[in-house]
């Protein structure tokens, strides 16, 4: 195998190569950005959920892992949340490094220059990737942990030292503070060395070594849990028994994996998988292919969104153009047509570049989308607008507070002194939370996700704003309940859009009423 016989100065051309086309990465995604914002995308409702939990740093959250808080923090104090080019910059960083690392595993697969580039550019023009990386989520940084895992094992299977399980177990531990799926690819990673030969390099100290480092960095996030009654899990049940997500089969699943990759990526993934399956010139990586199929059947069986697999990708990628480079590249009739091919692949990313990054004023996108008879895919079951829930969630929130802006400051000072903003999700009320200062507005209140955790503060509950709910339900809590507002953007997500009310006169204490607000969903 490649890593063997490497020196410094074989590995320079290919650190050269992988650079270059990550710091192109990082150029769409910035630009990309700076456009985006230009034609009126704001700030995705996420992000600004990300940057009030990055507020009250904790070492877990009811929907999330640590680790995207954190980063929230970094980047709102490096860059504020004005700017959202140079807000999601470590975003489009942590995109970059994923391209990086794809350019390794290429050549740790060995594959030449070519196989290089033609897996850099299968990543950089994936939808899925594409969308990720383009806003603050701990989505961006899973890949580097995944594929960061991968290089390490790639390195000790071609007899590197098991030192390296070290690394292994901080990537790993990272890993689970990123984003809890990362014990699905652990999973899977450890069944796949189970079943082939490579088996040999789990049987070692440092291999236990890495377990434990990989439990202690985590540890915190497994207490938090604990302490909290496993939130998390309790959440996930809800979400499994909801309605929320869209439920896909096993053929629907795969399916919309290739989608999500550009249907393109099928010429590249079959061949990939077919190759570390089946060729004898990737015995030493059949693991690899074994991992996958154990981690697609996890997620299968969980009805897991989709993308929830896209971290594994670029190793399939590398793996696909090795198999290219294998068939084509050994005589001079053929070997044009992998550059050809590359040509090829960027045009098409280039027509499909809208689909992942809003360069496009919103009405423009909607028509070009349409005469391409390009669609998005959802993964919640949520009515959509003229946008896909990823674009729409982007419009809104500052109309939503400018009205309850107005409605505040129409209201008398003593009831200005008392009065709560009650918001039915996490998005309301962080758009409360991050633009409400400009009004005067005081923080919002939600039995959202961790919002709940964060309790009523001192509000009675004598007088409320409350915004997302319906008529009916505000009246199981108020005795007097008054339409006094009403947002509408055809842009935003159309739940987003209805009457704002007034609440007087609650029937219990807020404080004693709380427990009825949980809403982890």
């Amino acid at each position: 195998m490649r890593i063997e016989t490497a020196t410094a100065e074989s590995w320079k051309p290919v650190l050269q190569l992988a650079l270059a086309f990550a710091a192109i990465k990082f150029a769409i995604e910035f630009i990309g950005n700076l456009l985006a914002q230009h034609f009126g995308y704001g700030i995705f409702r996420d992000e600004m959920y990300y940057i009030v939990c990055g507020r009250r740093l904790a070492w877990g959250y009811v929907d999330q892992a640590p680790m995207v808080a954190l980063q929230a923090r970094v980047a709102e104090m490096l860059f504020g949340f004005q700017h959202l080019a140079l807000f999601r910059s470590l975003s489009a960083l942590a995109g970059a490094v994923k391209v990086f690392l794809t350019g390794i595993l290429a050549w740790q697969l060995g594959g030449r220059r070519i196989a290089q580039v033609m897996a850099m550019i299968a990543v950089l023009i994936a939808p899925v990737y594409l969308g990720i990386d383009s806003f603050l989520s701990m989505n961006s940084f899973e890949p580097i942990f995944w594929m960061g895992c991968m290089v390490v094992v790639l390195l000790m299977v071609a007899g590197g030292s098991p030192k390296w399980w070290m690394l292994f177990g901080v990537l790993g531990g990272l890993g689970l503070l990123n984003k809890p799926s990362m014990a699905f690819f652990l999973v899977a990673l450890l069944v796949g060395l189970l079943l082939t030969p490579q088996r040999r390099i789990l049987w070692n100290r440092w291999t236990l070594s890495a377990i434990g480092l990989i439990f202690l960095i985590a540890l915190p996030y497994l207490m938090w849990q604990i302490h909290h009654q496993w939130p998390t899990l309790v959440w996930l049940n809800n979400v499994n028994h909801s309605h929320k997500n869209v439920k896909l089969g096993p053929l629907a699943f795969v399916g919309a994996q290739i989608m999500m990759l550009h249907p393109s990526s099928i010429f590249l993934l079959l061949p990939g998988l077919t190759w570390l399956l089946i060729a004898k010139s990737a015995r030493g990586f059949r693991w690899i292919g074994l991992m996958y199929l154990v981690l697609l059947a996890i997620m299968i069986h969980m009805f897991a969104k989709n993308y929830y697999v896209a971290p594994v990708y670029p190793v399939l990628f590398a793996a696909g153009a090795l198999a290219w480079q294998n068939l084509f590249s050994g005589s001079r009739k053929t070997a044009w047509l992998l550059p050809a091919w590359c040509v090829v692949m960027v045009i098409i990313g280039a027509i499909a570049l809208p689909m992942g990054i809003p360069v496009m004023p919103p009405y423009t996108w909607i028509r070009y989308t349409q005469a391409l008879h390009m669609t998005s895919q959802n993964t919640e079951t949520e009515k959509t607008g003229p946008l896909p829930q990823f674009y729409a969630d982007r419009f809104g929130w500052h109309g939503l507070v400018a009205e309850v802006g107005r409605i505040y400051n129409s209201l008398t000072p003593a009831d200005r002194a008392k009065v709560g903003i009650f918001c039915n999700n996490y998005g309301e009320a962080g758009a409360i939370d991050l633009f409400g200062p400009k009004y005067g507005l005081p923080p919002a209140i939600s039995g959202h996700q961790n919002y709940y955790f964060w309790g009523p503060r001192s509000y009675t509950g004598e007088v409320l704003i409350v915004l997302g709910e319906s008529k009916s339900d505000v009246e199981q809590y108020c005795h007097s309940v008054q339409q006094i507002g009403e947002v509408d953007n055809p842009l935003a997500m159309p739940f987003e859009n209805g009457p704002i009310y007034l609440c007087r006169g609650g029937k219990a204490p807020l404080s004693a009423y709380w427990p009825n607000v949980k809403n982890w969903y």
